[in-house]
């Protein structure tokens, strides 16, 4: 079966030159919706790939109408890929000449690898600017790192009440796991605090 799926983001954008171009490809049936590709929550992609069966063969225009980011990209293809079906993305080199199904299959999972180091490529990028603008900052005296949650003058009264809550029980010989559960805090920001305290 062949199988499309064709994605805007609003209501107010038209789906019309997608489905123009898939139906070129004669295909069964078309999924359609107009919903954000934020994430996978999105119930015609959901049925499309709920229903995929071994052969059936799945057309989109271009990668960015199963999802915007790269990750849920990924999933989507190796969702595709378990249940023994093909992906075929039109603004890509086609592969419908491609009769050997092992073949094919090789070349979803191509496409799948060069994602995967495209959406690395893009995390250590983001990493990268992250890092030198944290530096560029540093030089200029703006930067002030991550505000602390518990502490004296925390934006928070509820969290400023911790802090010296903390503080008051391991005065009084709390064992620190106590105050954590007693709190429902973790451990770790019962470590935090009195480091902070004595510092």
């Amino acid at each position: 079966m062949k199988i499309g799926y064709a994605r805007v983001s609003t209501i107010g954008q038209n789906l019309t030159r997608q489905i123009t171009r898939l139906k070129q490809e004669k295909l069964d049936l078309i999924y359609q919706e107009k919903m954000s590709g934020k994430d996978m929550e999105r119930p015609q992609l959901k049925k499309l790939l709920k229903e995929l069966t071994d052969g059936d063969e799945v057309y989109v225009v271009s990668l960015d109408r199963l999802g915007r980011n790269n990750n849920d990209i990924i999933r989507i293809i190796n969702q595709i890929t378990i249940k023994g079906a093909f992906l075929n993305v039109l603004d890509l080199p086609s592969f419908e000449g491609v009769k050997d199904h092992n073949l094919k299959r090789l070349l979803t999972n191509l496409i799948l690898e060069i994602k995967k180091y495209d959406a690395e490529q893009e995390r250590k990028m983001i990493r990268e600017r992250q890092h030198q603008g944290i530096e560029q900052a540093k030089l200029v005296g703006k930067y002030k790192g991550k505000k602390i949650q518990y502490c004296a003058n925390a934006a928070k009264k509820e969290n400023r009440e911790v802090y010296f809550k903390v503080i008051e029980m391991f005065n009084k010989k709390i064992s620190k796991v106590k105050i954590a559960n007693t709190l429902g805090i973790s451990r770790q920001t019962v470590y935090n605090i009195l480091r902070r305290n004595q510092q």
